[in-house]
């Protein structure tokens, strides 16, 4: 559950919600906007769920490590979400 209440386009959950996409961030201190719940996130990827061709959540993992993820997590996460 998000610190916040996080509103479309804002942070990296925001923008992927936004722009129906997932959104990777190697370095969350560069992206503008970006929304901290934790002082320890370093990196981010956030992947949109889908509910009747309509972004109706999303799934976002954090890392304390930088460029922790890439496109093998992308398309594996992508296709868990599609589970749900």
């Amino acid at each position: 559950m998000a610190c916040t209440r996080i509103a479309k386009g804002k942070g990296v959950c925001g923008t992927a919600w936004s722009e129906e996409r997932t959104v990777v961030v190697e370095d969350v201190d560069k992206f503008p906007g970006h929304i901290a719940c934790s002082s320890l996130s370093r990196s981010e990827i956030v992947v949109p769920v889908w509910h009747n061709n309509e972004v109706v959540g999303v799934l976002d993992t954090d890392s304390e490590h930088l460029a922790s993820f890439d496109t093998t997590d992308k398309e594996w996460l992508e296709r868990i979400v599609q589970l749900l």
